[in-house]
């Protein structure tokens, strides 16, 4: 990044008022109370009513009214694993369609660095783990989410091909599953962590029983937004590289979907017994991922203990269930 003396940065983050949005701005903002800290810095968070990324002409006049010359990449068409199986079609056309336009304006408007964020549900079904960067095109993804999935591994591609051709400096991130407060809590169309907290939540309040679809055995990496804000960040001032960067706990951080639920009756105050539903579902059995790139670059970053995270969350939901997302 620029020195203060410098022309100033002016970073824009599409997605800006979503999960992993919210946690930037609040590291941006923490990070202004220390003199000198993001001093030489715009930020720009763009929502989805800012801007419909979908449409070139759209994204383009964007990009004219603000000429980033950083950009964070989080927008997408997202859900759960319900969701990925029902809407393949749109989970796929309109992935590609928001990629494709913030790629190529930041290469029309000379971005100087994008970091896009892809997700580990894009790597093979059938491989061996921990996966790394190096294993993402080793085979197709699992069937459950392959619109989506091969949407995201595109942007990989893309970065490569608009490198090579135009020497632009775009980079992407793969992180674990995220969660964290403004997430989307929707049961049906959100990711595991926040839908399981909605139904605990309506569980304890006489709805009905909290109900963990699938077996329960799966096994998932979580990271909680604010860990994944701070080295989104990072990634932008620091990582060089167009390859992408695993971002992501130590792989012994990995539970199973029943443990998951667990902490979430904890977190709620939720005290009758997990209840499984086989069947439904599962999906992937595991996607272990290894954050060695990650470690060798920051090997003292400190990631929230899993408990603590999905406790602050809890605690976030509770206190903003009436204007939280909980739709689709």
């Amino acid at each position: 990044m620029q020195a203060a003396s410098e022309p100033a940065v002016k970073v824009l983050v599409t997605g800006g008022t979503g999960l992993v949005g919210q946690g930037i701005q609040s590291v941006v903002e923490a990070e202004r109370q220390v003199a000198g800290r993001a001093a030489n810095e715009e930020w720009i968070f763009l929502s989805s009513s800012d801007c419909d990324l979908r449409d070139p002409a759209a994204t383009r006049a964007c990009f004219v009214k603000h000429h980033p010359t950083h950009v964070i990449h989080l927008a997408a068409r997202v859900g759960g694993l319900f969701a990925n199986l029902k809407y393949k079609v749109e989970f796929w056309r309109e992935n590609i369609a928001i990629n494709d336009n913030i790629l190529q304006c930041c290469k029309e408007f000379e971005v100087q660095k994008l970091v896009s964020c892809l997700s580990t549900c894009i790597f093979p079904d059938k491989t061996t783990f921990p996966i790394d960067e190096t294993m993402i095109h080793n085979g197709p993804p699992h069937p459950s989410n392959e619109g989506y999935a091969y949407a995201k591994r595109m942007i990989d591609v893309q970065n490569r091909c608009y490198n090579e051709q135009y020497g632009c400096k775009f980079t992407s991130i793969v992180p674990t599953n995220v969660f964290g407060p403004h997430d989307n809590f929707s049961i049906e169309g959100g990711h595991v962590l926040p839908g399981l907290m909605h139904k605990c939540k309506l569980a304890k309040e006489g709805g009905p029983e909290f109900v963990i679809w699938g077996s329960g055995t799966p096994r998932r990496q979580f990271i909680f937004s604010k860990d994944l804000a701070r080295l989104t960040v990072k990634v932008l001032r620091e990582y060089e590289e167009v390859s992408p960067i695993i971002l992501s706990g130590d792989e012994d951080s990995e539970v199973s979907i029943l443990e998951v639920g667990q902490m979430v009756a904890d977190s709620l105050g939720y005290t009758k017994p997990l209840v499984t539903d086989p069947s439904k579902a599962d999906g992937q059995f595991k996607k272990t991922a290894s954050n060695k790139k990650l470690r060798d670059l920051w090997p003292d970053f400190e990631f929230t203990p899993l408990r603590e995270g999905i406790q602050e969350t809890a605690d976030w939901f509770m206190a903003n269930y009436d204007t939280c997302r909980k739709g689709h």
